[in-house]
């Protein structure tokens, strides 16, 4: 046994030692007490027990199944994806189901020690079942875990016993929803991310309708940690009077829907600003109702936690018309400039963007162009005549095509591509608006990149993100005489831009993982993510694969990832960017990992939810895999 994994075997046996005395001592950095690994979201982790000597030899520890999944094909219609990242705080694991409920298990074994069900509607209609985590507080006394479910609940839960906080809300739930659904009874607010916890607020984002350009508020509210009690409520689309209402075309601004943040926020801590990732207003892509910039549509949002008052905001797309989200956590860093640490805000967007931002300020520390971009020929639409484009980091995903680029990788597939793109417009570049002609657009709806967000090793300056580059093929068609507006987007024969085996119609690569230095806004690295195992069987270079989840990099050197619809866990070293391990999961894990410490073993553990589904996988569970070494 090597002298540092003989001392953390120590620290673990000290720390069974000091429970059963009824003591405490520092676990700081040894849990994963929060959705991003911490609250500025670096999902970085200072363990390193497992490092690039070793991490070959990880071996499944424990699997735990929820048993809470959805094929669409039983009871529930709809879809499930488990895209949870568990929190772990002391020896106990917290984890949420696509379904809602809450389990805690013991993080070494994952045996069941209780579990919470909210009981929502599991016959509704949603485009899928998803709850990707949860929030944890405590004042040292008792414990909360805080989270959301799909009925727009927000549940305080006793973190020992798993009973609902009767003193929160109305016995331990506050209704999201109150005030917003008057006018919308049929619309739907959901809440698919983890809050956030700042001083004393729980913030709560939400998942709102996008299909009609009105609909229920996508407002960010603050409630109080104890009682429940509504503390501010942040207009998403500023009124009159407020910053940026100017920005807003006549009335386009009333009762605006989207708008919203269903991703998860981050949090400065120590100056106590939490940081907002803003989506597109409603309708997602015909704006000729909401003539402006609308801010704060895709917007960074900087936002004081006791007040809710507006600090800054960065604005990544002016008026979106293609539902280019900020989909991901802002990860909060700290970089090198002329010799000084400067304090910024990370953002990556769907549009394969990095935006490097003063965490002070909101001024991009690397420049942003304004340049011009094309007219919508929509009758009634006028696009934005530009858009920002980051001078450095180079984009992290594709951003165009051409039909020179339609896919070699079989005979088969190139020729069923070439049947589904016949008459579409393939030559195509990011921010082509859409028209009533089929046309391909790079980064596809999901980007870019998504929910998974980012990784930050603060120690190298790199940040880590991996890129789902499928496109998308889709036209605009006209509603019927009298309908809110007059156009809707429809897709072409798929949703994606790929043949009947999910192979995208572009060449390869489908899939990247790139390391970012932020300190000199070029790549450090970048390998292709993932592959398509009867392709690579047949002597096909790795092709890459259609990923959604995010990386976690640790101390030890190595960056772990799931994500991809390969079925595969894989492990590379965080300096160079070579694979280190691979394992196959029960499905694929489209989530983002975590690792901690054990407390009575001294291991280190990594876990991933492997739920498979969403749209990428026929294949469902609603397994958690954990690791360690022998």
């Amino acid at each position: 046994m090597k002298v540092r994994e003989r001392r953390a075997l120590q620290r673990g046996l000290l720390c069974s030692v000091l429970a059963v005395w009824g003591l405490s001592i520092d676990l700081s950095g040894q849990e994963w007490a929060h959705y991003g690994g911490d609250a500025a979201g670096s999902r970085y982790s200072r363990l390193d027990q497992i490092k690039k000597s070793n991490v070959k030899q990880l071996k499944v520890a424990w699997v735990f199944d929820t048993g809470d999944f959805s094929d669409g094909t039983g009871p529930s219609p709809t879809r499930s994806s488990f895209e949870a990242s568990p929190l772990v705080i002391g020896n106990v694991m917290y984890v949420t189901t696509p379904f809602d409920r809450l389990f805690a298990l013991a993080a070494e074994t994952g045996a069941k020690l209780w579990d919470f069900d909210p009981h929502i509607d599991r016959t509704m209609r949603a485009n899928l079942f998803i709850n990707r985590g949860a929030a944890y507080w405590t004042d040292g006394k008792a414990a909360t875990v805080y989270f959301g479910d799909m009925q727009g609940r927000l549940w305080a839960v006793d973190a020992a016993s798993g009973k609902p906080n009767r003193g929160f809300g109305q016995d331990g739930m506050v209704d999201l929803k109150q005030g917003l659904m008057d006018r919308y009874p049929n619309a739907q607010y959901r809440v698919t991310s983890p809050p956030a916890i700042c001083r004393n607020v729980v913030i709560t984002g939400s998942l709102v309708t996008d299909s009609y350009p009105h609909g229920p508020s996508g407002d960010v509210f603050a409630w109080d940690l104890r009682t429940g009690s509504l503390v501010w409520r942040f207009h998403t689309v500023p009124r009159a009077g407020e910053v940026g209402q100017d920005t807003w075309g006549g009335e386009g601004w009333k009762e605006r829907g989207g708008t919203n943040a269903w991703s998860a926020f981050s949090v400065d801590e120590k100056t106590g600003t939490v940081f907002m990732p803003l989506t597109s207003p409603s309708y997602d892509f015909y704006g000729g109702d909401r003539k402006g910039a609308n801010l704060f549509g895709d917007s960074v949002v900087a936002v004081d936690c006791a007040t809710g008052g507006h600090q800054w905001h960065f604005q990544t797309v002016h008026h979106d018309l293609w539902d280019y989200d900020i989909p991901a956590q802002p990860v909060l860093v700290t970089v090198k400039r002329n010799g000084k640490e400067v304090q910024a805000v990370a953002q990556v967007t769907k549009t394969g963007f990095v935006f490097l931002l003063d965490r002070g300020t909101g001024v991009p520390l690397f420049k942003v162009e304004e340049r011009p971009v094309p007219k919508s020929e929509l009758a009634g639409e006028e696009s934005y005549p530009t858009q920002p484009f980051p001078v450095l980091p180079p984009a992290f995903a594709r951003q165009s095509m051409t039909a020179a680029d339609l896919t070699d990788v079989t005979p088969e597939s190139h020729a069923e591509c070439a049947e589904i793109t016949k008459g579409a417009i393939l030559d195509v570049s990011i921010y082509t608006p859409f028209s009533e002609l089929t046309q391909v657009v790079f980064p596809g709806l999901n980007g870019g990149t998504n929910w998974g967000s980012a990784s930050f090793d603060p120690a190298s300056g790199l940040l880590f993100v991996n890129s789902m580059d499928v496109g998308g093929l889709f036209r605009m068609v006209k509603r019927p005489e009298g309908s809110e507006i007059p156009y809707a987007l429809r897709s072409a024969k798929y949703e994606f831009f790929w043949d009947s085996h999910h192979y995208p119609c572009q060449k390869p690569p489908w899939g990247n993982l790139t390391a970012v230095d932020l300190n000199t806004g070029r790549f450090k690295w970048r390998v292709v993510l993932g592959e398509f195992d009867e392709l690579t069987a047949r002597g096909i270079p790795k092709t890459g694969a259609p990923n959604i989840g995010g990386s976690m990099v640790t101390a030890g050197g190595v960056l772990f990832i799931g994500a991809t619809n390969d079925g595969k866990f894989r492990a590379f070293d965080k300096d160079t960017g070579e694979e280190l391990w691979m394992t196959r999961l029960p499905a694929s894990g489209f989530a983002t990992p975590v690792t901690y410490m054990g407390k009575k073993t001294g291991k280190q553990f990594v876990v991933i939810a492997a739920g498979g589904g969403n749209k990428y996988d026929g294949k469902f569970t609603g397994k958690l895999v954990a690791f360690s070494l022998p």
